[in-house]
C-alpha cells in the first residue's frame, strides 16, 4: 500500500477489529485514498465468494448403508450381548451426528435467518458510526451533481443521487462506507430532526421488491434494481422511512 495506513490497521478495519476512534480516522483517510479502497473491494470480494461458496460434502449413500446394517446386525431370535448393544448406539449416535451437520451447513431458512441478522446488524452498525460527530458525509452538498460525481470516482459506479428536498428529505451529501466487507456509497439525507443513510453498491443479483426489518430501535429497507441494491436505515418512524424508499423507487 502506498499510503500512510499499515496493512494492519486496513485489515483491522475490515474486520471491524478498531476502536471508535480509529474506524473514524479510518473513514476519513478512505475519502482521499484510492489504494484503500481497491484493496477493501478486493478483500469483500473474496468475502462474498467464500460466504457463497458450498462448502460441505453430502454424506455418500455407502456410508448411511453400513449404518444401518451396523444397527440391524443383531439376529431377533438371539438375546444381544452388551457389546453388541454398544455398537447399534455408537452407530446410531454416529448417524444422527452427520444428521445434525448435515442439517447446520445445508443451505435453506436457517441460512437465510442468520445472513439477515448479519446484515441488519451491519446495517444499523454503519448508520450508528455515521451518528458520530464529523462523520455523516466526506463531501457535505445539498447538490445531488456535486455529491454523484465525487461518490462515483471513489466506488467506480454510478450513483442515483437525488434532489428530494420538496418532499422533505434534504441532501446532505455523501460518504464512502463499509457494509459487509465491501465497499458501499452512502447517501445522507434529513428528514425533519432524523437522519437517513441510504446505502448503495453493486449487485450481479435481479431485481427484487422491499424487505423490512428493524434493529436496536432502527428501521431498515433493503431492495434490488438495475444490478444496485439499496437499503435506507433512520430510527425515524417507519412510515417516514417507507415514504423515503417510494421516493426513491419512483
Amino acid at each position: 500500500m502506498s499510503c500512510d495506513f499499515t496493512h494492519s490497521a486496513l485489515h483491522g478495519y475490515f474486520d471491524g477489529e478498531l476502536s471508535v476512534v480509529r474506524i473514524a480516522e479510518f473513514k476519513h483517510h478512505l475519502a482521499h485514498c484510492s489504494d484503500c479502497i481497491d484493496e477493501l473491494a478486493a478483500l469483500s470480494s473474496v468475502r462474498g465468494s467464500l460466504r457463497h461458496a458450498m462448502l460441505y460434502e453430502p454424506a455418500p449413500d455407502s456410508l448411511a448403508r453400513k449404518i444401518r446394517a451396523d444397527l440391524y446386525s443383531v439376529s431377533p431370535k438371539t438375546s444381544p450381548s452388551l457389546r453388541q448393544v454398544w455398537r447399534g448406539l455408537v452407530a446410531a449416535a454416529s448417524f444422527l451426528f452427520i444428521l445434525l451437520i448435515l442439517w447446520r451447513v445445508m443451505p435453506g431458512t436457517r441460512k437465510e435467518e442468520d445472513y439477515q441478522a448479519e446484515f441488519a446488524a451491519e446495517i444499523v452498525d454503519a448508520h450508528l458510526r455515521s451518528l458520530l460527530p464529523g462523520q455523516a458525509t466526506n463531501v457535505n452538498s445539498s447538490d445531488p451533481q456535486t455529491v454523484r460525481a465525487w461518490l462515483e470516482e471513489k466506488v467506480q459506479f454510478a450513483v442515483p443521487s437525488r434532489d428530494l428536498a420538496k418532499d422533505g428529505f434534504t441532501l446532505q451529501g455523501g460518504r464512502v462506507d463499509i457494509v459487509q466487507g465491501r465497499t458501499v456509497a452512502a447517501l445522507v439525507y434529513r428528514g425533519g430532526d432524523q437522519l437517513f443513510n441510504v446505502f448503495i453498491w453493486r449487485t450481479s443479483e435481479s431485481d427484487r421488491s422491499a424487505r423490512i426489518g428493524s434493529r436496536q430501535g432502527f428501521q431498515w429497507i433493503a431492495w434490488r434494481k438495475d444490478k444496485l441494491e439499496f437499503c435506507t436505515v433512520s430510527e425515524a418512524a417507519p412510515a417516514d422511512l417507507a415514504r423515503l424508499h417510494q421516493l426513491l423507487t419512483d
